[in-house]
Parts: structure tokens; sequence; C-alpha cells
């Protein structure tokens, strides 16, 4: 079923194409990706389909009851609501549905409706149709699927009562994304969703999504998370659409064999063009070949010549040169505790540093990975411990926040104050390394977009010429082109490199070392980001097999004991009956032996003596048995008091 059909879609601003003849097709349960460079129309595009936008021409088709979702970038919410409130408003008409099941339980048990049989019919039909609505709704799963949200999105029990006022931007854009799933549209549009989330929250989005019921289109420039969600991927380019099928690393592979093919199909035309112009240009002037150049000419024209496969498109280029080598000993951090005035955030850290290392570190948000940066450059100081530097050792720090550009100065003058000696050709030429051309050159810093504010910080980052390159998020607002030229660069670097990013991808094609921080420490994996998941989670496998024989072993003593405790049971039911038997058999033997010695004492038998002796020995008889079963009386209590 198709949820949403774009037909030739074209929007421009101050008369310049941003998108043009845009088709789209998506259908139910696709997952889309829409790619391309920064200022390409991505967001554009979303905003006309979204209807936040209105377009010069073309069509948007969609069906009927369709509903559509669409969460910009760096979007929250503002609400004097609580988290849980806020959540809640989704549900609006499930709660008012379940607010008039009530009521309909309430009038079926008025006795005067029950006796009223066509008034009874008709409570009781609505009610049972309500229910199954409601059910069929998912009505008695929401506050559960919430909950369950709310924690993918790191907001727990603690925090629903929280008024979403309170709250940071980060966790702001983190609620509204929440909302949004919660809302579960039949087209789900996400600009940016990845953007303040850390890894665990990413990978449990990734897994959400996955199993959406819904239709995904996304804007993304986070490569795992497109591997690992999308199976279509659109790229726009030029203006121009392109689709391809499959995850963003089959469209890189199928894009590679594209521009191949296309690139040998361009030369061939520029060598048949260079042909025909040559051809053209000597024979123009004879008279005996003229007509034939003139014909040649009207070809020349006539023909649509295919376009480069480069276009106009221009990519950063760069390196990071290094002045000189440190030693071989970088950092060595002991038992560091790193912070602010109200507590540590992260403490008991040891970390060394090694020359040529490429380490990551991560951890979820508010573990104290920026602050850990700044204190090893020593733009903040430890809480505790000791940091020791080794040999040569030069720091170039990148911050995410951009803090050390200044907003009231030009691109030129931004890197010309830091190096006087530079002659204006030398800073320009350098700048157009970094996409800064002919009057971009004379922006000011303050209206640069967060791409272009990356690269002017990279900029200065390759002038420093330092051997160890301490980066923190140095992938965020670059496009996935940047993020490739940048990659090529740090792994052509020679020095040492520690840096902070929630890419995973990135992770993976940079580091040689991953640190899992956490508050109270450190963890090391000598390997990628796969690597890394994947020993955690042998790690976790590791624990649960212990956990389960400690079940199993918990399990068996139970067993086991339980096992006593049926057997002591039956042992003193045992006991118990035969300390029954034994007081019986007692009685009768004492109610025998009385009965031998009243006959015992009977005048008759006075001078019998045979039968007097008779008796008595029946009576010395009895008494044997008698003296036995008290004998065996006593061994049975005993055996009940130890049991006692």
């Amino acid at each position: 079923m198709i949820v949403l059909q774009v037909n030739g879609l074209t929007k421009s601003f101050s008369g310049l194409n941003i998108i043009e003849n845009i088709q789209l097709e998506v259908r139910s349960r696709d997952r889309i990706a829409l790619v391309g460079r920064n200022g390409a129309g991505k967001s554009t595009l979303l905003k006309i389909i979204a209807g936040e936008m209105s377009a010069d021409t073309g069509d948007i088709i969609v069906p009927k009851d369709t509903r559509i979702g669409y969460l910009e970038q760096h979007s929250g919410i503002d609400s004097p609501l609580t988290i849980w409130e806020e959540m809640m408003t989704v549900f609006k008409p499930l709660q008012e549905m379940e607010k008039r099941i009530r009521a309909l339980e309430e009038t079926m048990a008025n006795p005067a409706v029950y006796s009223n049989h066509d008034e009874f019919t008709r409570v009781t039909n609505e009610y049972d149709a309500l229910q199954t609505e409601f059910k069929n709704a998912n009505g008695y799963q929401y506050e559960s699927d919430t909950r369950s949200v709310l924690h993918g999105m790191r907001f727990y029990q603690d925090d629903f009562d929280k008024s979403v006022n309170t709250l940071s931007g980060g966790q702001k854009t983190r609620l509204a994304l929440a909302k949004m799933l919660l809302s579960k549209p039949d087209l789900l549009i996400l600009d940016e969703p990845t953007n303040h989330l850390d890894i665990e929250t990413l990978s449990w989005l990734e897994k959400y999504l996955v199993g959406y019921e819904g239709a995904l289109l996304v804007v993304s420039h986070d490569r795992y998370f497109l591997d690992e969600i999308v199976t279509i991927v659109y790229e726009i380019s030029r203006t121009k659409m392109t689709k391809y099928h499959g995850n963003y690393s089959a469209y890189l592979i199928e894009k590679a064999r594209n521009y191949e093919r296309d690139m040998k199909q361009y030369e061939r035309e520029m060598s048949e063009r260079a042909r025909m112009e040559d051809f053209i240009q000597k024979n123009i002037a004879r008279a005996s070949t003229s007509k034939m150049a003139q014909s040649r000419r009207k070809m020349l024209e006539r023909t649509e010549w295919m376009e480069s496969p480069d276009g106009d498109e221009k990519s950063a280029s760069f390196t990071f040169p290094i002045g000189r080598q440190s030693g071989n000993d970088v950092l060595a951090i002991d038992n560091l505790a790193v912070g602010y005035e109200e507590g540590a955030v992260s403490k008991n850290l040891d970390i060394h540093v090694y020359r040529g290392e490429r380490i990551a570190i991560i951890g979820p948000n508010g573990v104290g990975k920026s602050t850990l940066l700044k204190t090893i450059v020593k733009k903040q100081q430890p809480l505790a411990g000791e940091i020791r530097y080794g040999t040569n050792v030069q720091f170039g720090y990148y911050d995410q926040e951009q803090a050390s550009l200044t907003g009231n100065s030009t691109v030129l003058e931004e890197l010309w104050r830091d190096w006087p000696m530079m002659n204006e050709k030398d800073i320009r030429g350098i700048l157009g390394r970094f996409l800064f051309s002919g009057d971009d050159v004379n922006k000011h810093v303050s209206t640069l977009s967060g791409g272009e504010k990356a690269r002017l910080a990279l900029a200065k980052l390759m002038l420093q010429q330092s051997n160890t390159l301490i980066l923190d998020e140095p992938t965020n607002h670059l496009d996935l082109d940047s993020k490739e030229i940048l990659e090529n660069a740090l792994d052509d670097f020679p020095g040492t490199i520690l840096f902070v990013s929630h890419d995973r991808y990135f992770i993976n094609r940079i580091a040689t070392k991953v640190i899992d921080l956490n508050v109270n420490g450190a963890v090391e994996y000598l390997g990628d980001y796969d690597y890394f998941v994947e020993k955690k989670q042998e790690l976790a496998e590791i624990q649960e097999e212990k956990k389960r024989q400690l079940d199993d072993k918990s399990n068996t003593v139970k067993q086991v004991r339980e096992e006593l405790d049926r057997e002591e049971k039956r042992q003193l039911r045992r006991i118990t009956r035969a300390i029954e038997e034994a007081e019986k058999t007692i009685a009768s033997l004492d109610e025998k032996i009385s009965a031998f010695e009243t006959e015992l004492s009977n005048p008759v038998y006075a001078d019998d003596h045979v039968k007097l002796m008779e008796i008595q020995a029946e009576i010395d008889a009895l008494q044997e048995k008698h003296d036995s079963e008290a004998e065996n009386w006593l061994d049975l209590q005993e055996q009940l008091e130890n049991f006692s």
C-alpha cells in the first residue's frame, strides 16, 4: 500500500532551484533514507511533504486517513506538564474511550437499565464495540508502551514527575522523539533523529525502528544507523534525486559503480566532442571541407552532451601534518576524577596512551567524556588524581562547542589572527581547501552554519601541526562527504588520536582501542566499535551463564533441601506412628499383665501350685515384652526429640 507519492516536485529560492522534478514513493513498512550534502535540499523536501512549506510545482499524494508524523532536527517540547502527563496527551482519545467504557459498566449495573431489555441491549452492544475498538487500539498496553519508550530514551521512573520545562535542550529533543514514536503515525518522518543520543540510546532506537509497524523516511548523517535501519536510499545531488536499493553501505557500492560507468561514458563523449571540435577547427576554412565542417558544427551544437559526473560539487581536501614527533609515552592518567564543583561525574580513571594509538572514548551522556578531554588539555582542573604528559607532546584540541571561534571576526581574520606571519594568499589557499572560497572568507563567524564552523575549526587544527589530536565529537555538523574526507585525513595522520564520538561508523574506521567510560572508572577494549560490542556481548553472556549456573546450583540445593525435608517429614511420620503403636502395645500388655495378676490372686488357685506357676510364667513373658516395648518407646522418643 502506498502511503506517500511525490510527483515532479520543484522548489526554488531566489530563482535558484534547490530541488527539481523530484519523484518519491513510500509504501507501507518502507525504510527510506534521504541522503545528500548539507544544503542539497533534504530538510526542504521533508518540510514540503509535512505541509510546513509549499512547493513551486508538483504534487504530493497522501491517501485518506494516512497519518504523517514529522520531527524536525533540533526540535523539542516546551510544556508546563510533567514528562508523564505530556506523554499521556498522545493517548487522549484512548483515555476518553476508557472513561466511556467505565461509564457504560456503571450503566449496565443499574437495575433500571438491566430490567429494560431494549436499553440494556443498546448499552451492551455499544460496550462490546468500544471494548473491541479499545483493544485493537492497544488500549490495554499504552501505559506499558510509554514506560518502555521513555526508558529507551533514558527517562526513568524517577523522572516522570519532572516538569518538561526544567529539562535541557537535548532532553527536550529526546522527549519530542519519544512522543513522536508513541503516536505511531503511518509515515514517520525524522530529520536527524540521532542528535543528542548516546550509543546505548541509539542502539535501542535502531531496534525499535526495525520493528516499527509504519513506514519510515529519515534524514541522518549517522551511517551506522542507516546501515541498521534502511532498505532504500534516495540521494539528492545537484537538485536531482536518484533511488538506490539496500542500506547505506549498499548505496555507496552502487553509487561507486554508477560513477565509474558514467565517468567512462563521459570520457568517451568528451573524446568524441574534442575530435569533432578539432575537425571543425582544421576544416572550416578550407573550401573543399567547409561544408562538412559546418555540418559537424551543427551536429555538435544539437548534441546534448553528458554533464561531468563530478558536476560542480567540490569536496574539502586536507591532511593533518605534524611539526615533530612525540615520545612513545603520550599520557599516563592515574586515579583521576573529573567533574565540577558540584562533584565528580567520573572517577577512578586509569588510562595510558602511547604514540600512534587511536583511542575512542565512549559512554552514556553525562558520564564526563567531554570533561575528561578538557581536563587532559588543561582547560579544566582535575578533582583528584594525576595526569603525566610525555616528551614533546603537542595537543591539537577540537571542541564540539567551537568555543575557540570568535563570532565577530571574519573567516579570514579567524585564521590570520592566530597565524599573523602568513600572507593572505596562503590563508585563502588553506581556506579554499576547506570549501571557503571567494566572498566566503569575508563571512562573519557568527553567521556560519554548523558545518561551516566545523570546517573552519578543522582548518585551524590542521595549521597547528600537533602530534596528538584531542577531538570532541568531530563529525557533528559534517555531512556524509565531509565525514569521509575527515576520516581519510585521520587515517593518514602519523600521530596519536584521542577522541569522543557517538558516530559508530567513524569509531569503526578510526579507533584501534575503545575506552568505555562509567561513573566509577573505565574499561579498555583493544579493537574498534564492533569488537567492543562483541566483547561486551561475550561478557554479558558469560555473566548470564554464571548466573544460570548459580541459579541451577541454587535450584539443585533447593531440590536437595526439599528432598531432605520430605525425607525428614517421612521419618517424623514413621517415628510418630511407631510411638503410637508402641504406646498401644504397652497399654495392651499392661491390661493383660493386670488380668493375669488378678487371676494369680484368685483364692481358687491358692493351693494349685502348678496353675500358679503357669500364670506367673505368662506374667513374666508379658513383662519381658512390656520392658522391650518400653525400651523401644524410649528410643523413639529420643529420635523425636532429635528432630525437634
